[in-house]
């Protein structure tokens, strides 16, 4: 039988998301891992910057652990929307620093607090801004896998490239011709359903 370890199975859940974010930016120009691909201007590199503010968040000022890292983009008076992007003088190295910064400093207060450690969110409504450790790692995991599915999306409008990680793209198996004939074949559903 295998145990299992609740933290540790949290945990582990959040570093794979982490790690899959982290890896959508590799091989891509500075251009390519900022350029906005959705109306909304959804870009690689300010997902990791948008997840990396909300660990330091989550994981620091809410169980009274705060970082000391300066998140300026979400200081008052911000520029709306500043921590889902990165400015020109901001690199790539940067902002993947400053997530790594935010895993540690994640890590530590996960490793130093029981999942039924409480803390408040300041930012959430009063009714339910009372949390527990094991409530914000359920909370961050399912934060870190949204946006990490908005990368994979992203990543494969600028370049093509799918997949969960390097060493497993989790993707059926077909060559470019499959893939076509699949996405035409998904395309005649879809305007044979449309028509009913």
């Amino acid at each position: 039988m295998i145990e299992s370890v609740p933290k540790a199975d949290l945990q582990r859940y959040l570093q794979v998301g982490r790690d899959a974010l982290v890896w959508k930016l590799d091989g891509l120009s500075e251009y390519d891992v900022r350029r906005p691909v959705t109306p909304t201007g959804t870009n690689l590199l300010g997902l990791v910057k948008h997840v990396a503010s909300m660990e330091l968040i989550y994981f620091g000022d809410t169980f009274g652990r705060p970082s000391g890292q300066p998140l300026p983009w979400l200081a008052e008076g911000a520029e709306a929307n500043a921590d889902m992007w990165a400015a020109a003088d901001e690199s790539r190295d940067q902002i993947v620093g400053l997530y790594r910064r935010a895993w540690a400093h994640s890590d530590a207060t996960i490793g130093a607090l029981a999942l039924d450690a409480t803390g408040r969110v300041p930012h959430w409504p009063a009714e339910r801004s009372g949390v527990t450790l094991h409530r914000i790692l359920v909370h961050m995991i399912a934060e870190t896998d949204r946006h990490a599915g908005h990368a994979d999306i992203v990543r494969e409008l600028i370049d093509g490239a799918v997949g969960l990680r390097a060493d497993n793209g989790n993707m059926a198996s077909g060559d470019e011709a499959w893939w076509e004939d699949y996405r035409d074949r998904l395309e005649r559903v879809a305007r044979e359903a449309g028509r009913d």
